[in-house]
């Protein structure tokens, strides 16, 4: 779709981030930014690029809606959604909790598809699941795809029926090694080191050990085995973290929890 028009209703971290992605796409859409309390980065970018940015323009029919607005206010902000939904309209929702029945009933519109990102996608460095009715245009997909790049990865479509696992796994996931920095840290702490080294030694190990990951093309198992030896230190710990009540079954016990929260939530949309 040659300079598509597009309609971001929602202008937060993942909003920023594709809009900042649009503005160097080849297509060179058209982008109406829909936003009560726009952040400064976005009123910059649409004063830089006013012949290409819209903010809080009046309503019309476009190419592409796309919802990134927070769940909770979904139902408020519906109607006013509606409003750039035309008969051509492909709509994106980035929105956990709410499925594509729920979706089409609000905005009265069956050409959805509905993504979850995650919070690295802010410096393009995250990964996006796609989720489609049956019956979704190939057409339709690629386009999201090409969206949804800015972000990063882009996987699917995957059934609605595993949503609610994908979200508890990687919507939520960055959150997880989020902690394991703070717990890290926090057990460095407690053999007496300072806390400003804790951290960072915490810290620039997860980053590391991420690029390794990432640049090795080995699993994660590989890697691991890798670093610890029979009878060695790392052995010792892991001993501790990978026994019955350890890091695996918590991982477990934690993914399942949020997925049966996700789908409570989807259940009331």
């Amino acid at each position: 779709m040659a300079s598509p028009r597009i309609a971001l209703i929602g202008a937060g971290r993942m909003g920023e981030a594709l809009a900042t992605g649009w503005l160097s796409a080849r297509s060179k859409p058209q982008i109406n930014i829909v936003d009560p309390e726009p952040s400064d980065l976005i009123l910059a970018m649409v004063e830089d690029n006013a012949a290409r940015l819209g903010l809080n323009q009046a309503p019309e029919a476009t190419d592409i809606v796309v919802v990134a607005v927070k769940p909770q206010i979904f139902a408020e902000a519906a109607e006013n959604i509606q409003a750039w939904i035309g008969p051509d309209t492909l709509v994106l929702s980035i929105m956990a909790g709410i499925r594509l029945k729920a979706l089409a009933a609000s905005l009265g519109t069956t050409r959805i598809i509905r993504a979850m990102p995650n919070t690295p996608g802010a410096i393009g460095a995250g990964i996006t699941a796609l989720c489609a009715p049956e019956d979704c245009l190939k057409k339709d997909l690629t386009l999201a795809n090409r969206l949804l790049t800015p972000l990063g990865r882009v996987v699917g479509p995957i059934s609605e029926a595993l949503f609610s696992s994908v979200t508890a796994v990687s919507g939520s996931g960055p959150a997880y090694v989020f902690m394991l920095v703070e717990a890290l840290a926090g057990a460095a702490e407690g053999e007496g080191i300072a806390p400003d080294l804790a951290e960072t030694l915490a810290r620039e190990t997860i980053i590391g050990a991420a690029a390794l990951l990432e640049d090795s093309g080995e699993s994660a198992a590989a890697l691991r085995k890798a670093v610890a030896s029979k009878g060695g230190v790392t052995e010792a710990a892991l001993d501790i973290l990978m026994r019955g009540d350890g890091m695996p079954s918590l991982m477990r016990e934690a993914v399942r929890a949020a997925a049966a929260r996700e789908r409570a939530l989807s259940a009331g949309s």
